[in-house]
């Protein structure tokens, strides 16, 4: 861990590569923000338990109400984010749901129910995306008993000015090297996953030190793997996981198709939906990636699918990453050591760190520049071009269309 940190502080290498040739690449900033992940957990752990007594003060009354929903909302990468926590919610007996901010500003009739009362979980790397805030806004017009934790990186940003001097929010601020300078989110999405992991008790306090130090095995033992990989000039590549790791593979094909700027293709799916029809995809320009469950009924699906796949022998590679020597194969494999028994969802923080340094790698690999991959400009960092329409309610257009006497 610590050669890792010496070299995000000004070190020599970063992936085996110079970090001055990798500034000179245009890739310096992603590069020491996928490698700082390790050394920022450990603060999202501190500062959650600093907080705990004011988010439980807030979150406590509310969880105790059983028909409370929990809609965690934000887009692109920050809607994935709900969608890896909501199955540890929903074994807790919640009614969690993750829906995408772009969905809820579409069709807020379609999400929100007025007389339900309603947390709305909001994630934003800057805090300021045109669908976040509107998101907000439209909780509040249509629901009559709303509260709103918003989860952020930006202290700037509106979501976060939004929720002050609020009785019905609480924001967790995050620290400031959470708010990533490069194209791509990497430390914000971990870290906005873990303070909500954290915050809901999905996970225990002290958990980043283990995860922390599983994700440092990326570089100091996937680096020789990872060059492999993206030697082989895969066109496509497929992202495979289960409950918790389906909102990761997601992410893991999101990030690869950003900073190749799409030259790769990449899609997600689970392992059992994998067969029905997706799968279609596969040639021997195909790479396929299969996060494997540490949970024992998703293990054996996805160890299933691991040996179908390796035995169709029709994929250009399969490779599996686990927690566990346990039904490997063995070359084709990257097993994290120390996390045998963890919680899928503490899985994915190590997971998503090997996804994002191939990601990182194949971008350079391609010419593109990983810190600003949008080679025509057409997307960016912050959402725009976004125009918000105002929202008339069933009951209100209702209203309007009664003729005047």
């Amino acid at each position: 861990m610590q050669a890792v940190q010496d070299a995000v502080q000004g070190g020599s290498e970063l992936f085996g590569q110079d970090v001055a040739r990798l500034d000179a690449l245009g890739g310096g900033v992603t590069a020491r923000e996928i490698a700082q992940q390790p050394g920022v957990w450990p603060q999202i752990d501190a500062l959650v338990a600093v907080q705990r007594a004011q988010i439980d003060a807030f979150l406590a009354p509310l969880l105790a109400r059983p028909e409370l929903r929990i809609v965690m909302a934000g887009a692109g990468t920050s809607a994935f984010i709900g969608e890896c926590l909501a199955p540890g919610l929903l074994r807790q007996g919640r009614r969690a749901e993750a829906v995408p901010t772009t969905d809820l500003v579409s069709g807020p009739d379609r999400y929100f129910q007025r007389g339900a009362p309603t947390l709305v979980v909001s994630f934003g790397r800057s805090g300021s995306s045109p669908e976040s805030v509107a998101a907000v806004q439209l909780a509040d017009q249509l629901v009559d008993d709303v509260y709103h934790l918003v989860i952020t990186c930006n202290e700037e940003g509106q979501l976060y000015r939004m929720t002050q001097d609020r009785a019905n929010a609480l924001a967790i601020l995050l620290p400031d090297a959470t708010h990533d300078r490069g194209f791509a989110m990497t430390t914000s999405f971990t870290s906005m996953l873990l303070a909500a992991a954290l915050a809901f008790r999905v996970l225990s306090p002290g958990v980043a030190a283990r995860v922390a130090s599983a994700a440092t095995q990326v570089g100091e033992r996937a680096l020789p793997l990872l060059a492999q990989l993206v030697a082989q000039d895969f066109k496509r590549v497929v992202y495979l996981g289960s409950n918790e790791l389906r909102g990761l593979a997601r992410e893991a094909a999101l990030k690869l198709l950003e900073l190749t700027d799409g030259q790769v293709v990449a899609i997600h799916d689970s392992p059992l939906g994998f067969r029905h029809g997706p799968k279609t995809i596969v040639d021997d320009r195909t790479l396929v990636v299969v996060l494997l469950s540490n949970d024992p009924q998703a293990r054996r699906y996805d160890l299933d699918l691991l040996r179908e796949l390796r035995g169709d022998r029709r994929a250009g590679r399969v490779l599996a990453l686990s927690a566990r020597h346990d039904g490997m194969a063995g070359e084709d494999d990257f097993v994290f050591s120390g996390a045998d028994d963890a919680h899928d969802l503490e899985l994915a923080l190590p997971f998503i760190v090997f996804c994002q340094g191939f990601a990182f790698l194949r971008s350079l690999s391609l010419g593109v520049r990983p810190d600003t991959p949008s080679m025509s400009g057409t997307v960016n960092r912050v959402v725009r071009g976004v125009t918000i329409y105002p929202f008339a309610s069933p009951v209100d257009n209702e209203a309007a269309h009664v003729p005047r006497r």
